[in-house]
């Protein structure tokens, strides 16, 4: 029997009906062909055929950080960013950060991110679900022990992605809001060992950044040729 929201998005949303073939997944880079047995307005049953071992996620791990952005922006961040492979979304609260929420409302916010990453998995074949983490203070973020490259975009920054030394298969990207960080906060991602780099020439929206940034790093070390 399938989840209530993946009973509706086959049931409801696909109107898929019995005999049809689905593919579902696990989060565990397997995957499972199967038959719908039974449908209703409430549950879809299907009947497993195999279980196949594929992978698709790329050699590059992001742990994207960004800032929450207002309205459905941070939705778009959270969708498009999966899509493109990362593994990993912590939301981020700033000096400028424009989203003030209590915990419950937080909370729930999670909740309806987590999904959108599921819808993402779905629409784009990824079977490993990546993770949204908790919402953190921006300087806690920085301060986690991390093993990789460390990388806060900055218009001003001298370097760019492609003069990043090779090879790179972990990054950390820092992605500010639409005020951008302050300059006290850009000095303590410089004390926590973070690189400053930039995109080019023109400022960009915070959720364009994100989305250029991570298709220009997979470009250079991951899967997106």
């Amino acid at each position: 029997m399938l989840s209530d929201d993946a009973a509706n998005h086959v049931g409801r949303v696909m109107r898929m009906q019995v005999g049809q073939q689905v593919l579902l997944f696990d989060g565990s880079n397997v995957e499972f062909p199967a038959v719908i047995s039974s449908a209703s307005k409430k549950s879809v049953a299907v009947e497993i055929q195999a279980r196949v071992e594929h992978s698709i996620e790329s050699p590059l791990d992001i742990h994207l950080g960004q800032v929450i952005s207002r309205g459905d922006k941070m939705e778009f961040t959270i969708q498009k960013s999966v899509e493109l492979g990362v593994n990993t979304i912590t939301p981020l609260i700033s000096e400028r950060c424009g989203v003030k929420l209590n915990a419950e409302r937080f909370e729930k916010k999670l909740e309806q991110w987590q999904k959108i990453a599921i819808a993402a998995c779905e629409q784009c074949g990824r079977n490993v679900v990546p993770t949204i983490r908790p919402v953190m203070k921006l300087e806690q973020w920085c301060a986690e022990e991390y093993d990789g490259l460390k990388l806060n975009l900055h218009p001003r920054a001298h370097y760019s992605i492609n003069t990043l030394p090779t090879p790179v298969t972990k990054v950390r990207l820092l992605i500010g809001p639409e005020g951008g960080l302050s300059a006290e906060e850009i000095s303590m991602t410089e004390q926590y060992k973070f690189d400053e780099i930039l995109l080019g020439p023109r400022v960009l929206r915070t959720e364009t950044t994100a989305m250029t940034a991570i298709t220009a790093l997979q470009v250079r070390f991951g899967d997106l040729g």
